[in-house]
């Protein structure tokens, strides 16, 4: 666990030196999201979020992060309350860029050191790690592929799970403007083996389809978006699903996005 730690806050120093050193940085881009949806499960069904993403990419790999605050409709959650937040840091460590060497095969792009830590309200800290790729997928914008162990704070079953993670972006023209599909999946591809044994396989899928609204008005391209998000989540937070408590979760929000 500390060398787990100390990798994750390695990979967060990274991503914050980015900030304060801009020969390094290649891009960033950052954007806030709001939606609306119903139909969830496990929380109250009706939900709106605001969420706040930043991405980048610079000298020695990319970093990813997303912060989530979710409200309830007036509704308390039974852990929560009203409203809470989550979120995601994912820095991910480049080999080809860090050993200045191309490490290509096949449809790998680079190699990497990939890692996440989730945070939220109460018990909610798991930190992954493991191999990633960036692959060239035709058509695609950009596909990477990264395989995590995982390991939770607390009291959570959830360790020792492995985690299967794709994360893709397609545009497709439309008339004057685009559609751009993006998104990722979480695939945990076994059940928890350290004896609490509650933790279950799950699959979170959640694409988003927006429409490049700021281009078909010309205000910009890539600046403004709406369309909808799509969320199915399999045996919810490694909860089974069963007949006394639903946990598999199929719904959809509408989404208005704006990139800054």
């Amino acid at each position: 666990m500390r060398i787990l730690n100390s990798l994750i806050l390695a990979g967060g120093l990274l991503a914050c030196a980015t900030s304060h050193a801009g020969d390094l940085l290649n891009w960033q881009n950052n954007s806030l999201t709001y939606l609306w949806g119903k139909n969830f499960k496990v929380n109250p069904e009706t939900q709106q979020t605001l969420t706040f993403e930043h991405a980048d990419s610079w000298k020695y790999g990319d970093n990813f992060l997303f912060v989530d605050k979710i409200f309830y409709q007036g509704k308390k959650d039974g852990n929560n309350g009203a409203n809470t937040y989550y979120g995601e840091i994912s820095p991910r460590l480049s080999f080809g860029k860090i050993f200045d060497q191309k490490l290509a095969f096949g449809p790998v792009t680079d190699v990497l050191l990939a890692m996440t830590y989730e945070f939220g309200e109460g018990d909610t800290e798991s930190y992954l790690i493991g191999p990633g790729f960036d692959l060239a997928v035709p058509g695609f914008d950009y596909f990477q592929l990264n395989f995590y162990h995982r390991t939770t704070d607390g009291s959570r079953p959830g360790d020792h799970v492995w985690q299967i993670t794709p994360v893709w972006g397609y545009t497709l023209p439309v008339g004057a403007s685009d559609v751009l599909i993006d998104g990722f999946m979480d695939w945990v591809v076994d059940n928890d083996r350290n004896g609490r044994g509650s933790y279950h396989a799950n699959l979170h899928f959640n694409p988003q389809v927006k429409y490049d609204l700021g281009k078909a008005l010309h205000m910009g391209e890539k600046q403004l978006y709406v369309g909808i998000e799509y969320d199915y989540w399999s045996n919810k937070y490694g909860i089974k699903d069963s007949d006394a408590f639903t946990t598999d979760q199929n719904t959809m929000s509408l989404l208005v996005k704006v990139h800054f």
